[in-house]
């Protein structure tokens, strides 16, 4: 049975195509889904009985299980889902003043194994279905009224190893005729994948792209992101000044600041180096320490330090402060596993 989810506007219209029925009610459908949030084909109370039948029988209205639920202190909200063949993922949904911006998964795993990252750390399992992809999404808005203004494809996995599902999951998304979330209010990040970097120009849409740089030499690059040994650094920074030529939006470069490892002088001037070559802001992580790794979060008065020499180096840079730590629920931590609750944490499954 085909997941409805599953299907963008132009693939549903095939599909209706097929049963006989005309391109507009691909559309109604569509609506029911995005719009209103339907989850079962009863609801879609301007379809003949028999029609709801009809598409009863051929397809199914994805889901997701919610497991558990947890809180931060700061108010992060971080969602484990359990998929039907059994492994779990991780959301997080991250309020900032008027902003809601859900962080979403794309595989289960992660092939590309990041010395600091849990994600890597359990092997890759698989890809996400668009189905599921848009159902962290859809539950955050329909089940918990979430006011979403922002999505993010951060979370579990490197979303351009998923290019097939997660276009599709931008498009359906992106569509008037249902979700209609704006282009620009959606980011990508990529590790490095050059080529989903050039087939995401492709799309034509006004996506936000944000590269986890982490390094600015081979050298370092190599020894903390295994991506680097497959698309180095210079190939990276041609893929993205194509980018940007062809009408992408500003790129932004995400650098998690690991003690002793990445803060030095000199590895704020080969960030200021890149960046500059892409006129691209610096979004600055102070790392968030991942149980079993020896790696350390640099002190606020070196964080502080690194962030001085980009700007007086002309580039415009942010030092973000990490949500959700306490629950292991920021840059670098989600591993699709239910890690043990703070005390304040709240949790429901």
């Amino acid at each position: 049975m085909i997941d409805i989810l599953d299907l963008t506007l132009e693939d549903l219209r095939g599909e209706f195509a097929v049963l006989g029925q005309p391109a507009y009610r691909a559309e109604q459908a569509f609506a029911w889904l995005y719009k209103r949030g339907a989850t079962r084909f009863d609801q879609f109370t301007d379809f003949p009985g028999a029609l709801r039948d009809v598409l009863a029988a051929r397809f199914s209205v994805g889901g997701l299980e919610l497991e558990a639920l947890f809180e931060s202190r700061d108010k992060t909200r971080k969602f484990v889902f359990r998929l039907a063949d059994g492994p779990g993922i991780e959301t997080v949904l991250i309020p900032a003043g008027a902003r809601r911006t859900v962080c979403v998964s794309t595989q289960v795993g992660c092939k590309f194994a990041c010395v600091f990252c849990a994600s890597g750390r359990p092997g890759f399992t698989r890809n996400l279905r668009p189905s599921e992809i848009l159902g962290q999404i859809l539950f955050l808005r329909d089940d918990l009224d979430a006011g979403l203004t922002n999505v993010v494809f951060m979370g579990m996995g490197e979303p351009l190893d998923n290019m097939d599902n997660l276009e599709k999951a931008i498009r359906i998304l992106n569509a008037a005729e249902g979700f209609g979330l704006a282009a620009r209010r959606m980011t990508v990040s990529t590790s490095g994948i050059v080529p989903g970097i050039e087939r995401l120009s492709r799309m034509g849409l006004q996506v936000n792209l944000s590269i986890s740089l982490h390094a600015a030499t081979d050298e370092l690059r190599d020894r903390l992101m295994p991506v680097g040994r497959k698309y180095p650094l210079a190939q990276l920074l041609r893929a993205c000044e194509k980018y940007l030529q062809d009408g992408g939006r500003k790129i932004t470069l995400e650098y998690v600041l690991i003690a002793g490892v990445n803060d030095r002088p000199a590895d704020a001037e080969a960030l200021a180096r890149v960046a500059r070559k892409l006129r691209a802001k610096v979004n600055l992580i102070p790392y968030s320490p991942v149980h079993g790794l020896d790696f350390k979060t640099p002190a606020e008065p070196a964080r502080r330090r690194f962030l001085e020499r980009l700007q007086k180096a002309g580039i415009a840079s942010t030092l973000r402060e990490s949500k959700g730590g306490d629950i292991q629920a920021a840059c670098g931590q989600l591993a699709g596993r239910i890690a043990p609750a703070h005390p304040s944490d709240s949790k429901k499954g």
